[in-house]
C-alpha cells in the first residue's frame, strides 16, 4: 500500500509541473487573441504567486484539520478548474480571476505534499519527485506547442492539461484510504492513533507566522528558501537576455542554450536521488552550493565559442538540483514533525515571494546598470544562502547529522 501511495505522489508531482511553464509558451498567442499588451503576462504571474503564498501560509491549519490527502485532492481539483477556466477565458480579466484559484490550489499542493514526503519517505524520493516536477515543467510547453501547431489554439493546450488534472483529482480521491492506511501503519509503529494524525484535528493548534518565526533556526531556513528561489527564477528568466546582451550570442542560439539550466536541474535531481543514499541532506546542500559556485565562476571564463556560458549555466542548474528537495526533507529533522508542516508552508511562501520579487529587481538592475551583473546577482543570492545554512547548522545541527 505504501508503494502504491508513493506511485500516486509521483504522478501528482509530474502533473503539478505541467502547467508551470505554459503561460510563457502560450502568451504570445494569448496576448494577440485577447488584445492584451505583452507585458501583462506579469500581472497574471503575480496573482498566481500571491495565491500560492496565501495557501502555503494556510497549509498548516488546513492540513491539521483535513489531512494531507484531502488537502491535496481539493487543491489539485481547484487547479484543474482554474486551468479549465483559462481554456475558455474570453478576455484578460477573466484570466486574472481564474489565476486566483490556480495559485491557491498550487500552493496548497506544494506545501502539503512536500511536508508529507519529508516526513514519510527517504531523501532520494524527495529528489526524484522534484525531478518528476521538472519533467512535467519541461513537458507542458510541448503540449501547448502541439495544440498551437495543429491549429487548435492555446485554449486546447490548457484544456489538455486541465483534463490530466481532473483525472489526477479522481485518482487522489480514490487514493484517500491509502493516506489513512499509511498513517495507521506509521502510528502502529510509534504507538499513536493513526486516525488522529490524518483526519481528526490534532492536539496542537496551528503555529501561525509569529509562532514559526519564534522557532530557533526558522528564520535561517526561510531565508535559504527565499535566496534559492530568487537565484533559480532569476536564472530561468534572464539567462537568455544575459547571453544576448552581455555575451553577443544571437537570440535563437541563446533561447536554445538557456534551456540547459532547466535540463541541469532536472538531470541533477535524478542524480541527487542516488547520491542521497550515500550522503545526508546537509552534505547534499553543501555539494549543491559548491557546484553552483563553480558554475558561476565558469561564467566569468572567456572560453572559445561561448563554451563557458553553456557549461556555467549547466553547472549552476546541477548545483541548484539538490538544494530545494534536501532543505525540505531536512525540515522535520531540524524542527520536529509536529512543527514541520507550519515551517514547510512558510518555506513555500518565502520561495514564492523570492520568485515573485527578485527577478524583477534584477531586471531593474540590468536596465539601469548592466545585464553583466547577472552572475554577480546570483553569486550574492548564493552567498546569503550559504551563510544562512551554516548558521542553521550551528543552531540546530545537533538534530541532524551531516
Amino acid at each position: 500500500m505504501a508503494s502504491l501511495l508513493l506511485a500516486v505522489i509521483y504522478v501528482a508531482f509530474i502533473s503539478l509541473g505541467l502547467p508551470d511553464a505554459m503561460l510563457g509558451a502560450a502568451w504570445p498567442s494569448m496576448s494577440q487573441d485577447l488584445g492584451a499588451p505583452l507585458s501583462w503576462a506579469g500581472g497574471i504571474s503575480m496573482v498566481i504567486s500571491a495565491g500560492t503564498i496565501v495557501s502555503a501560509l494556510l497549509s498548516d491549519r488546513m492540513t491539521l484539520r483535513f489531512g494531507t490527502g484531502k488537502v491535496t485532492a481539493v487543491s489539485v481539483g481547484l487547479t484543474a478548474a482554474a486551468l479549465a477556466g483559462f481554456s475558455i477565458a474570453p478576455n484578460y480579466w477573466v484570466l486574472m480571476a481564474f489565476a486566483i484559484p490556480y495559485g491557491l490550489g498550487a500552493g496548497g499542493v506544494d506545501a502539503a505534499l512536500n511536508n508529507y514526503v519529508a516526513i514519510h519517505y527517504e531523501s532520494k524520493h524527495m529528489s526524484w519527485l522534484h525531478a518528476m516536477w521538472g519533467l512535467g515543467m519541461l513537458t507542458g510547453p510541448y503540449v501547448m506547442g502541439y495544440a498551437l501547431g495543429h491549429g487548435q489554439g492555446w485554449g486546447w493546450g490548457y484544456r489538455y492539461i486541465s483534463i490530466i488534472q481532473i483525472v489526477l483529482t479522481a485518482l487522489l480521491i480514490a487514493s484517500l484510504p491509502l493516506w489513512k492506511q499509511r498513517k495507521a501503519t506509521v502510528a502502529e509503529h510509534s504507538g499513536q492513533s493513526g486516525e488522529s494524525a490524518e483526519s481528526v484535528p490534532a492536539a496542537r493548534k496551528p503555529l501561525g507566522i509569529r509562532g514559526v518565526l519564534r522557532i530557533r533556526g526558522a528564520k535561517e531556513i526561510l531565508m535559504m528558501f527565499f535566496c534559492y528561489c530568487a537565484a533559480e527564477q532569476t536564472a530561468m528568466l534572464w539567462a537568455s537576455s544575459y547571453m544576448v546582451l552581455g555575451n553577443g550570442i544571437d537570440k535563437t542560439t541563446a533561447a536554445m542554450w538557456a534551456g540547459f539550466f532547466g535540463i541541469g536541474i532536472t538531470a541533477g535531481r535524478v542524480l541527487s536521488g542516488f547520491l542521497t543514499m550515500r550522503f545526508g541532506d546537509p552534505i547534499m546542500i553543501r555539494i549543491g552550493q559548491s557546484v553552483m559556485f563553480l558554475g558561476l565562476i565558469v561564467l566569468f571564463v572567456p572560453l572559445p565559442a561561448h563554451a563557458g556560458t553553456i557549461a556555467g549555466l549547466m553547472l549552476v542548474g546541477l548545483g541548484c538540483a539538490p538544494i530545494y528537495p534536501c532543505v525540505i526533507h531536512s525540515t522535520p529533522d531540524y524542527f520536529g514533525e509536529d512543527k514541520s508542516q507550519a515551517i514547510v508552508g512558510m518555506q513555500m511562501a518565502f520561495a514564492y515571494t523570492g520568485s515573485m520579487l527578485m527577478p524583477p529587481l534584477f531586471g531593474l538592475l540590468a536596465q539601469n546598470i548592466s545585464v553583466a551583473l547577472f552572475p554577480w546577482f546570483l553569486l550574492a543570492c548564493l552567498a546569503v544562502m550559504v551563510i544562512m545554512h551554516e548558521s542553521l547548522r550551528r543552531k540546530c545541527g545537533s538534530a541532524l547529522s551531516a
